[in-house]
């Protein structure tokens, strides 16, 4: 079957299946104004009493509740545009994390945008310009599309820790900006307006502060976002962390993904001397490491999967034992609109970190944030400001979600199957990744946030399927082949139908027809 009539062939069913998510998702609208008076009605409901402590003198605009990726370019970008920011965060210390750690093309243009790209110049940062993929004994390599940008523009990957600590030196460089160690233990909620919190200090003084907005990015582990949204927390794997020392990858400047069984490896550097290496091993639980479970599990069950121009490394990195471990979350956003506050970062929405797309996210949805709030002088009306922020949901979903959805179904795809269906489609996808031109640049256009267009993934998702069911049926359909093709189609749509449900189909791939897509003009008008 020729490949270019297959990869229209998925182009015409993502366009068709678009259409029936239109048609299912159209309603009746309601006045825009109408809706505006109804969410405040909404909004103003709850009402506690407020437990008054010491409150810190002086007054800020916005206060930003933790100093990772997200809270510190929020912190420096709002501030740049003439706000108050007071960032608690609690610990100031260098992080120590074994994600984080990649930052795709996309989510660098987006450094750029905030003015933040030198955060990346004295961390001993790699540039990193595609990936190397490997399954069976068979490598691929496939590059990121930057031809048409400029010479510096690509991914870049570092020790998360480092480039933290440069991005919270950057936002407190700034007379306006007030960097604070310390634990924020509440919200404070006033007739359903969050007014601030109350934290405790690194002396353990407990003190409160009011702002007209709090933004909360308090990570993964985030004790504040079920306050704002109703989270829905899965943990698909774990990740067991290794660095390797002094080795040269296979392909240089390149992240390197080892289809293996059975769940992907991950190879990229870190610095110049040293390479992470990230095990996804499926479940909520990972061998022990006291009892020499772990060491015996990646000598047994993973080395023999390792390229062998990394094998001697990935074993010394074992036997010198700094092994990590961490889970892997997964939480489409959803939002409860409050006024005076908005969750951002992981605390918000995460994502299988298997395709480094988190920090890219957390980037986009700070500049359309700040695009929202730059024309705005005054704050202070919180009910309004709540309905207008509603925007910010809808704006960044195309993005988000795009992002997110490739996530979690590339991981599905990759892991290894005992099913021949869902292990044709994997191997559908290997090849249709090396294919080059179009096959190759769009997915990876999508993947590192450089073209992250909702309809585009669903189309070359299906086109991998349908180029799966092709070489099946090819050069003689048989009925069993026949049967192993219907499924592919099915296990292909029983994988990517429920991560774009969760991210919300209409919002996804129609954000201009959801009520809530408004304008400055529209909180003038209100």
């Amino acid at each position: 079957m020729d490949y270019q009539l297959m990869m229209m062939f998925g182009a015409l069913l993502a366009s068709i299946l678009g259409l029936l998510f239109l048609q299912s998702s159209r309603e009746k609208k309601k006045s825009k104004y109408d809706l505006m008076k109804i969410q405040r009605n909404k909004c103003s409901k709850k009402s506690v009493n407020v437990t008054h402590h010491s409150e810190v003198p002086g007054s800020t605009d916005i206060i930003i509740v933790g100093a990772g990726v997200a809270g510190s370019a929020l912190a420096y970008t709002l501030a740049k545009d003439g706000r108050r920011v007071h960032v608690i965060e609690r610990d100031l210390t260098e992080p120590d994390r074994i994600v984080g750690e990649l930052l795709q093309p996309g989510g660098y243009l987006k450094l750029i945008e905030l003015g933040l790209e030198d955060c990346v110049n004295t961390i001993d940062a790699q540039q990193v310009f595609g990936y190397a993929l490997y399954k069976d004994g068979k490598s691929n390599k496939v590059s990121y599309p930057l031809e048409n940008f400029n010479s510096d523009v690509a991914g870049r990957s570092f020790h998360n820790g480092r480039f933290i600590q440069r991005m919270r030196e950057k936002a407190a460089s700034l007379s306006n900006v007030r960097l604070e160690q310390g634990t924020v233990t509440s919200l404070i909620e006033e007739e359903g307006i969050i007014k601030g919190v109350t934290y405790k200090t690194k002396t353990g003084q407990e003190l409160t502060i009011y702002a007209t907005l709090t933004v909360v990015c308090d990570g993964c582990c985030s004790n504040l976002r079920r306050s704002l949204s109703k989270p829905k927390v899965e943990i698909p794997s774990c990740f067991v962390g290794l660095i390797l020392e002094n080795c040269e990858l296979p392909y240089k400047n390149h992240g390197h993904v080892i289809l293996a069984d059975p769940s992907p490896i991950l190879f990229y550097p870190i610095s110049s001397t040293e390479v992470r290496c990230l095990v996804d091993v499926p479940g909520q639980k990972v061998p022990s490491i006291s009892n020499g479970e772990m060491t015996n599990y990646l000598k047994t069950v993973v080395a023999p999967q390792i390229p062998h121009e990394l094998h001697s490394a990935f074993i010394a990195a074992i036997d010198k034992g700094n092994i990590r471990t961490m889970t892997n979350r997964s939480m489409p956003a959803a939002p409860s609109p409050t006024p005076g506050a908005l969750l951002l970062g992981d605390s918000f929405n995460m994502r299988h970190p298997l395709t480094g797309g988190g920090m890219t996210v957390a980037l986009s949805d700070i500049v359309i944030l700040r695009d929202l709030l730059r024309p705005l002088g005054d704050l202070n009306d919180a009910h309004d400001l709540c309905k207008y922020l509603e925007s910010f949901y809808t704006l960044r979903k195309p993005v988000a979600s795009t992002i997110n959805t490739l996530a979690g179904a590339l991981y599905k795809v990759f892991c290894a199957s005992p099913d021949p269906s869902r292990n044709e489609l994997r191997k559908a996808c290997f090849d249709y990744l090396s294919l080059g031109g179009g096959f190759t640049n769009g997915p990876i256009a999508i993947l590192s946030g450089l073209n992250p267009r909702p309809l585009s993934l669903v189309s070359h998702f299906f086109a991998v399927a349908i180029y799966g069911v092709g070489r099946l049926l090819l050069p003689f359909p048989s009925p069993k082949r026949m049967l192993i093709g219907a499924r592919l189609i099915l296990d292909a749509s029983s994988i990517i139908f429920p991560i774009m449900k969760a991210e919300g189909v209409r919002e996804m791939l129609f954000p201009a027809t959801m009520p809530t897509h408004y304008t400055v003009q529209d909180l003038c008008l209100s």
